[in-house]
């Protein structure tokens, strides 16, 4: 069996310039890196008209699992099935992050013969998109520092900087260090800390912004610390939003690609699901709504997190509306779910599967009941599933009230892929009303209670009195009508990785409360999750050589 990267290896590419013209954007619009990649112009995007009738389709799964889910691969075929059956569609996608690509959980562009490519590019610098993003949120930090330095006129209190410094890259030696050792020469001493690229600020902003006009103010909006009075202090006070502008402004063009089958693709953004909200650029969702009659988009990791922040956050603020949702689930995570090892995944255990169910389920109950989207569940078929198992799925899920194909896209790319397509096509065509999981009135607090006991089965949020004290300054400042962007474990509807299925009864203890000013959110860290990750005992580095030029072990 031939691996992810054998597979994109081997295909055959359309030129970017013929993707292009498939969705009618015109040579002097495109402005191509190398043969199969491309920025596509803004000012044309601008320019163009917003469909009647588009169709935005929102792909989530269920939590995730060692066994496997395979979201990003089914957003694909989706896509693929979807022009098979004579549908006008393309996708829109997460850049991935270097950090989970060297570290546990690889790549983020598809598999099998459900990927988008040029998947070494994409997985790997692609057009630079981070590099920017990471060099504009650092020289926002230089930018303290420096004002600190030659006489600091704004009374920055060093000891209350929030603003971090991002590399992308997973390194928990950078969680907390101290900087400007060495002498007067180097600044003034103070404790510091890196968090990953995704979990920046910047790109929140980068991938909530509607203009460059928009990104420009967001940027001079972040809060980067407090005087000694506890006076904000801006990227705006600082004179910096500009320059930081000037480095994002040619990444903040979508970047165009195609799948394996030729579905164009814009791949866009790449905030992190479960330290962030975990969804593409606005900018690329509603140019893509511009240019096809169907759009598939994705939201991280489980319905919890991506699903919840796409609609809580992004629709939100952006006015965009998913008509169908997508919730990805396999046998082999369900069987995870009710207690099944790794090792046993290829044994059938159609008890298993039911009591995995729960977790389904309870996604199932967000989508459809908390969040108000038609829901189609996407069974990921595995070589190793029986029918009995797929026949169990598929009945429970009909039993939740939604509707389940089994769809086999990673091994038979969108052909795999149109029942699926077609189901969601009906959905697209009988929506329901989008509906938030609460309102912008309620307080912050009131927002994390409503999430916690409404998504997770929560009975009550817990935080310490500095935490609660600073939750309720950030309300007293005029920040209350912000939504909440929680920070989890992704792996269970608790702040417990180790909690299975779908536990109620749980509490949400708030460790450490951010503000987002730019972005315009406020984030919870919980439980024990972290915006810098590590790397496993063994990294998905070792795997990853080159060899005659070539790269292997990249999945």
């Amino acid at each position: 069996m031939l691996s992810d990267i054998e597979i994109a290896q081997g295909a055959t590419l359309e030129r970017i310039g013929a993707i292009a013209d498939r969705l009618g954007i015109p040579d002097e619009a495109v402005d191509p890196y190398g043969h199969y990649k491309a920025k596509i112009s803004l000012d044309w995007l601008d320019s163009q008209p917003q469909r009647t009738g588009s169709n935005l389709i929102l792909v989530t799964a269920i939590s995730p699992t060692p066994a496997g889910e395979g979201k990003t691969t089914t957003t694909v075929g989706l896509g693929d099935g979807l022009r098979r059956i004579g549908k006008d569609a393309m996708i829109c996608l997460r850049e991935p992050s270097l950090g989970p690509v060297f570290g546990i959980k690889g790549g983020a562009a598809g598999g099998g013969y459900a990927q988008v490519v040029p998947m070494e590019d994409i997985n790997l610098h692609f057009t630079g998109d981070f590099g920017a993003i990471q060099l504009a949120n650092n020289l926002l930090a230089a930018l303290i520092d420096n004002h600190v330095h030659h006489g600091n006129e704004l009374g920055i209190d060093v000891r209350r900087i929030t603003w971090k410094r991002v590399v992308d890259l997973n390194d928990r030696a950078l969680r907390d260090i101290t900087v400007a050792l060495g002498g007067p020469a180097n600044g003034y001493p103070r404790e510091d800390g890196f968090d990953i690229v995704v979990a920046s600020e910047v790109m929140a902003i980068f991938c909530l912004a509607t203009s460059l006009e928009d990104l420009k103010r967001r940027l001079g909006n972040i809060v980067v610390g407090y005087t000694r009075e506890k006076k904000p202090v801006t990227a705006r006070d600082l004179k910096a939003e500009g320059s930081m502008a000037v480095l994002l402004k040619d990444a903040f063009r979508p970047n165009l690609v195609q799948t394996l089958e030729g579905t164009p693709a814009f791949v866009h953004g790449g905030p992190f699901a479960n330290i962030a909200h975990g969804c593409n650029s606005v900018v690329a969702t509603s140019s893509a709504l511009k240019l096809a009659d169907y759009v598939v988009t994705e939201a991280g990791f489980g319905a919890d997190l991506g699903a919840e922040k796409f609609v809580d956050i992004k629709c939100r603020k952006s006015g965009l509306r998913p008509k169908a949702a997508v919730i990805v689930a396999t046998v082999r995570a369900l069987k995870h779910h009710g207690g099944v090892a790794l090792a046993d995944m290829a044994t059938e255990d159609v008890d298993a599967v039911r009591r995995g169910f729960a977790n389904l389920e309870k996604h199932i109950a967000n989508v459809s009941g908390v969040y108000g989207i038609r829901t189609v569940v996407g069974i990921n078929r595995f070589g190793t599933d029986t029918d009995a198992e797929l026949d169990a799925v598929k009945e429970l899920v009909e039993k939740a009230g939604a509707t389940a194909v089994v769809a086999s896209h990673f091994a038979n790319g969108g052909a795999g892929a149109e029942d699926l397509a077609h189901a969601v096509v009906a959905a697209c065509e009988d929506p329901t009303e989008l509906t938030f999981t609460y309102p912008d009135e309620l307080s912050l607090w009131d927002k994390m209670v409503a999430v916690t006991s409404k998504v997770y089965g929560a009975s009550e949020v817990t935080a310490t009195a500095a935490v609660k004290a600073r939750i309720q300054e950030l309300q007293d400042s005029g920040y209350g009508s912000f939504p909440v962007c929680v920070a989890k474990t992704q792996y269970s509807f608790s702040t417990d990785a180790s909690l299975r299925g779908a536990p109620t009864g749980h509490a949400v203890n708030i460790r450490e409360v951010r503000l987002s000013a730019g972005a315009e959110f406020v984030v919870m860290v919980c439980g024990d999750v972290m915006t810098m990750p590590g790397l496993p005992k063994v990294p998905a580095s070792v795997h990853i050589d080159l060899v005659d030029g070539k790269v292997v072990g990249l999945s």
